[in-house]
């Protein structure tokens, strides 16, 4: 399979945030925002595999900023690492005031995505050519993420079997 460069896999969504999207607090539902980032992230996998995708695992949210009602949400995703049949899918979320302009990061995320074949099966996808000291960081700190989420599975796994 030929390599695929990073910029062949990214994605953005932009949905103007309603009052059907917050919580008790008056702020955008942090479930709401999650969605967006796994769609963005099943875009980004989709565009690089080319096929099927399903969320194995999100490594990580991090909400930083509360994101506002009347708000432009800003999902920005691309593949920065890419295993066997696996691919880790960065997501960027930003929120816009659309009055000013003003623009700031409110979360990030780490999601694993699986591509399938037609029968449902984990199949292979194509490697990820990375061009850029940024795109190499990321794809270290992405293996980094699933060598630690593996690593804790075998813990837990091993810890189980002893008592």
């Amino acid at each position: 399979m030929e390599p695929k460069p990073v910029r062949a896999s990214q994605a953005a969504l932009i949905r103007w945030m309603g009052p059907a999207d917050a919580n008790s607090a008056g702020f955008v539902h942090g479930g709401a925002v999650m969605k967006m980032c796994d769609e963005a992230a099943g875009i980004a996998a989709v565009k690089h595999s080319r096929c099927r995708v399903v969320t194995a695992a999100i490594d990580r949210m991090t909400f930083m900023q509360p994101v506002h009602v009347g708000q432009l949400l800003t999902c920005r995703a691309s593949v920065n690492a890419v295993w066997r049949t696996s691919m880790e899918v960065g997501v960027r979320v930003e929120a816009e005031n659309p009055r000013t302009g003003e623009v700031l990061q409110t979360s990030t995320a780490y999601l694993t995505m699986v591509a399938l074949d037609d029968e449902g099966r984990p199949m292979e996808v194509p490697p990820l050519a990375v061009e850029s000291d940024d795109e190499r960081r990321r794809e270290r700190e992405a293996g980094l993420r699933r060598r630690n989420r593996l690593d804790e599975r075998d813990q837990i796994r091993a810890a189980r079997h002893i008592h």
